[in-house]
């Protein structure tokens, strides 16, 4: 990690001020100057640092932003590591309250018709809250008064904009009456039906892959779309999205969004539809994964750049391990003609 410091009316160069290392076991972090402000103000933390990086790694996270380690950066200090202190502090309250992370197992609960993970933030009146409501496909689900009450404005948020998506289309929520919930708590059986003119209710998970994988989506899309602090990451976002649709929702968020969306694809359609600087690739090369296109010209198309890079190369990096289809349909003979 590493910053600048506004200082006395200036701004210092940006330094490094921690990195971890997980392979180097004699060290906790470096620089050694950071480590001396923080273990001068008391010798313990040396030791609880030690055991946080053993956590840390025992659970396989991140040893800066891990709870044990957290604790002791994040003190409120006196010397000068009061400035990379706040900059921790900062870090972790953005990822707390404006960072999404959606994994690909949010598809994959999808695609299995398990569960319909929908990633929200609702700042309204008296309730704050983020991250993934989970709604069961496989039949209703049993809620607390507080949480229907988010399940509520999830849907309405969503509501407003679904429609425009998939015309014709919103969700709501069937409810099926009161039910005490496990611990006896007064309760609301309800299940995500989908609506569409002159049809009856359906259930959610009678809808496409598609429509399900963008109402996942769609309130953290919204967030990001209207305020500057969000940050949204999707991990194969392209993962069941109709092509055409998936270029029109980037064409919008690229022209007119305030917040900043990171996303993976296998679909070549957002190469037709974002700057190619936004657009990195990624490469055969594991010690320099991702690249930038090189000789790129504003009238290029850069889906047809791509396959002539695959196929005649031309970049810094081998951006595909080729295959010969000749020897795949021999394979494919051998195979079948193959008894044990």
């Amino acid at each position: 990690m590493s910053c600048s410091i506004n200082k006395d009316a200036s701004r210092t160069n940006k330094t490094v001020f921690m990195d971890y290392q997980r392979a180097e076991k004699d060290q906790i972090f470096t620089p050694k100057k950071r480590l001396d402000e923080i273990t001068e103000v008391s010798k313990e933390n040396k030791m609880e640092l030690l055991v946080a990086r053993k956590i840390a790694e025992k659970d396989n996270c991140s040893y800066i932003f891990g709870e044990s380690s957290r604790e002791i950066f994040c003190k409120e200090y006196k010397n000068n590591f009061r400035h990379y202190s706040n900059v921790i502090r900062a870090l972790f309250l953005f990822a707390l309250k404006d960072l999404f992370v959606i994994r690909n197992t949010h598809s994959g609960v999808i695609s299995a018709n398990f569960l319909l993970p929908m990633a929200f933030k609702i700042e309204k009146d008296e309730i704050r809250a983020k991250g993934d409501f989970a709604v069961s496909l496989t039949g209703p689900v049993v809620l607390s008064e507080e949480r229907k009450q988010i399940l509520d404005i999830i849907v309405a948020q969503i509501n407003m904009v679904l429609y425009t998506i998939i015309p014709g289309m919103k969700i709501d929520i069937y409810h099926y009456g009161e039910q005490l919930t496990d611990d006896g708590e007064k309760g609301f059986r309800v299940e995500l039906v989908s609506v569409r003119e002159n049809m009856p209710p359906i259930p959610i998970r009678m809808e496409s892959e598609g429509i399900i994988k963008i109402i996942s989506i769609l309130n953290a899309w919204i967030q990001a779309f209207g305020n500057p602090s969000i940050c949204l990451a999707i991990d194969e976002l392209d993962a069941g999205v109709f092509e055409y649709m998936l270029g029109e929702l980037l064409d919008i968020f690229q022209k007119s969004a305030k917040g900043q969306l990171v996303f993976t694809s296998h679909n070549l359609r957002p190469l037709e539809m974002l700057d190619k600087d936004s657009i990195m690739f990624s490469t055969a090369n594991p010690d320099r994964r991702y690249i930038h296109m090189k000789n790129i010209k504003a009238s290029n198309n850069l889906r047809d750049v791509y396959i002539r890079g695959i196929t005649l190369g031309g970049q810094d990096e081998v951006i595909y391990e080729k295959t010969d289809s000749l020897k795949i349909a021999r394979a494919f003979r051998k195979a079948t003609a193959y008894s044990p």
